[in-house]
């Protein structure tokens, strides 16, 4: 386990990244509805018990209206090796934090990167992935991350545990119902507020995302209520554009740490 002295610097040092890319190195950031690009985010690397290690990416839409769909291929690629390493086709507007997570050996050369590279509207960048030191993570840091900094939880903190509908063959013409349930430990507990306020939120939620495919994706119900104490559940038809296959998410987040279900549809 990694030492949260290290955890926070990694933590300052994304912030310290994220204001570059977002602010443009010290100019005024502006709002940008659509014509942006995106930026891929390496968020850190972290060992698994199996003896393989695992790199952990995201990305900056800088759209704030305008989602972009772009298949494996030149404009969607890793290298070296796989060009497909099960990164999105379809990417969601702004930060979208520890997105998906590229296993390789355990003996993978320190020094060596793993590039990921997008070109959207026009403009190609790359994230560099390599065994940096300081760049390993677990949950600490990814709560702090996502927490804005802050420590973890105390006691410790667990993902939620999600399970949903299996992997489905439809028409074009056709929609599917699907579901998904998620339970939490209840931790991160509601904070407590001033007499007369709002009560802080907290618990778990559920939303049901389109994470790649060819075509458009319709849900009927995108995002659950977020439910302290008992289990959450969120039921949605979805329907889609075009014919090929699809993979759906549903995400559970307790605030802090997410946990995903994913099925793939074939739409003939």
């Amino acid at each position: 386990m990694m030492r949260y002295l290290g955890a926070r610097g990694f933590s300052t040092l994304l912030v310290a990244t994220l204001a570059l890319i977002v602010g443009g190195g010290g100019a005024r950031a502006e709002k940008f509805l659509r014509g942006q690009n995106i930026a891929p985010v390496f968020e850190g690397w972290r060992r698994h018990s199996d003896g393989t290690v695992g790199m952990l990416f995201g990305y900056l839409n800088r759209n704030y209206e305008e989602s972009i769909d772009l298949p494996i291929g030149p404009a969607n690629q890793f290298e070296p090796g796989d060009s497909d390493r099960g990164q999105p086709t379809h990417f969601m507007t702004r930060r979208q934090r520890f997105v998906f997570e590229v296993r390789v050996p355990g003996d993978w050369d320190p020094k060596q990167r793993l590039i990921w590279t997008v070109t959207a509207n026009g403009k190609t960048e790359k994230a560099q992935g390599w065994l940096q030191p300081e760049w390993e993570v677990d949950d600490g840091v990814i709560q702090m991350n996502v927490g804005g900094g802050s420590a973890p939880p105390n006691p410790p903190n667990s993902p939620p545990k999600i399970t949903g509908t299996g992997d489905q063959t439809i028409p074009l013409s056709g929609s599917i119902n699907v579901s998904a349930t998620a339970t939490d430990d209840d931790i991160p507990k509601p904070r407590k507020t001033a007499p007369g306020a709002a009560p802080a939120s907290a618990g778990v939620q559920i939303r049901w995302v389109y994470y790649r495919g060819p075509g458009s994706v319709t849900f009927s119900s995108e995002r659950s209520d977020r439910v302290y104490g008992k289990p959450v559940q969120l039921s949605a038809v979805v329907t889609f554009g075009a014919r090929g296959q699809y993979v759906l998410r549903a995400i559970a987040s307790d605030g802090l740490l997410e946990s995903w279900h994913s099925l793939t549809v074939t739409v003939n």
